[in-house]
């Protein structure tokens, strides 16, 4: 088996670091953090990831896996290097590569022996013929080194299963040597390998990210029509979904797309499209469309309600979505800032985001209003004058309409990811108020008791 180090412990690198130690290689994980590299040591995942703590414990006490801060005596012996630093946005939606830069010339300061990099960040097309070059610019010893690019294709929340079960494996490659050697690398993994040239592999990411984006403002854009004209969003999915061209992924509407893949890639595709004079009208058009969408639900509540100054709002959910405690680009962040303005007292629940969310809204008074973490839902709702349902976690698709009508002051509720029915809403008279669907008004709860009667 091959000797590998991975530049990077974040969601990319870390998940590929377990998974190739699963399947035999030799690993070695980088980080700059001493205290990260002592806690991953103990089996401990900086990050919330199904199943990654149990590859990580399993693996390092079997000696396939090991964490440094030496990054020398990681690289210098390497078969491959593999890179998963992050590459962040910047103002203009371009992706920062000062990371991979400085990576890469550690990397050819240390290497002894020749080496396959493999870059897994999501680069703009052209970056790794620019750190190849780099790397040959800076090299210390007279070794042959090639770079290749193998974008990861990882959903949070299940990123150990996307890595071990993919549906393909990317490689980009300029010569035999890289392409079989990354190759031979994958074998074990057993799953279907594209080989293409290292910038239509880049393109890959770019083109797969953003369709799935673009597939999701779209809904969300029929959602808002529905809205208007009285269909169902949800019943335009589920028709839609039986045309095997289009699928049943990706069909639900919302309160927009989040995470640290979608809203970076499409504003980076985006500008490199203008940087080459093009423009991409379509991926714009995804941008702008979850932009909007984010706020929706506080537009509605705020056209509802007079003010939410001194209300107790429940917020259910706080991450971009269940599974993961990434917050990065999540609809919390859009709408707890405004809430808070408004002077709202909010009563917030996540099974797992809590305590990054803290890092941003301390526990307390925030401007006018007041953020309070609570352990449970119930805790959140009772006595509340309006609930926000942000992400779809399993606890709060279990909470039943009832359950809001028994605890909440006013039920009132705004979801922003269409978990619950809208006929088991009005049943319990529960004010409710979704995206893409008939909202179940105080109106409509009266003539419908008045019916039963």
């Amino acid at each position: 088996m091959d000797k590998i180090a991975v530049a990077g412990t974040g969601y990319v690198g870390l998940v590929a670091g377990a998974c190739f130690a699963e399947v035999g290689h030799q690993v070695t994980c980088v980080d700059i953090d001493e205290n990260k590299v002592n806690t991953m040591k103990q089996g401990i995942s900086p990050i919330y990831e199904d199943g990654l703590e149990e590859l990580m414990q399993k693996n390092y006490a079997a000696g396939r896996i090991d964490y440094t801060t030496d990054y020398k005596s990681a690289y210098k012996d390497a078969d491959a290097i593999f890179i998963g630093v992050g590459t962040p946005e910047q103002p203009d939606g371009s992706a920062n590569l000062s990371y991979i830069a400085t990576v890469a010339r550690q990397i050819a300061e240390s290497i002894e022996k020749d080496c396959l990099v493999v870059v897994k960040s999501t680069v703009p097309v052209g970056t790794n013929d620019k750190v190849e070059q780099f790397i040959n610019d800076f090299l210390t010893n007279d070794v042959k080194v090639e770079v290749a690019s193998n974008p990861e294709f990882l959903a949070q929340g299940s990123a150990v299963h996307d890595n071990l079960h993919a549906d393909r494996v990317i490689i980009g490659t300029e010569s035999k040597w890289a392409e079989e050697l990354l190759k031979g690398i994958y074998a074990p993994f057993n799953l279907p390998i594209v080989s293409v040239n290292r910038r239509s592999a880049e393109m890959i990411k770019y083109a797969s990210n953003d369709f799935l984006a673009l597939k999701i403002s779209y809904m969300n854009d029929i959602a808002n029509l529905c809205e208007l004209i009285g269909a169902d969003v949800q019943d335009v999915a589920r028709g839609m979904s039986f045309d095997e061209r289009i699928g049943n992924k990706f069909l639900n509407a919302g309160i927009g797309y989040g995470g640290s893949c979608f809203p970076k890639d499409t504003k980076a595709l985006e500008n490199i499209a203008t940087q080459n004079g093009y423009e991409l009208k379509t991926v714009k058009a995804a941008i702008d469309i979850n932009e909007d969408q984010k706020t929706k639900l506080y537009k509605k509540a705020s056209k509802r309600l007079i003010t939410f100054s001194g209300l107790k709002v429940a917020v259910l959910g706080l991450t971009f979505k269940p599974g993961t405690d990434d917050l990065r680009e999540a609809p919390s962040l859009e709408n707890v800032p405004l809430l808070l303005e408004q002077g709202a007292d909010i009563y917030a629940y996540d099974p797992v985001g809590a305590e990054n969310f803290a890092k941003v809204y301390p526990e307390g008074k925030n401007g006018r209003g007041s953020i309070t973490y609570v352990s449970n839902i119930e805790h959140a709702i009772e006595d509340a004058n309006v609930c926000f349902i942000f992400t779809e976690w399993g606890e709060v698709k279990a909470v039943t309409p009832k359950r809001y009508k028994e605890l909440m002051r006013t039920p009132l509720v705004y979801d922003g990811r269409n978990i619950h029915d809208i006929k088991d809403m009005e049943k319990a008279e529960v004010e409710y108020y979704s995206v893409g669907r008939k909202p179940v008004t105080r109106e409509a709860i009266k003539e419908s008791k008045s019916v039963e009667l």
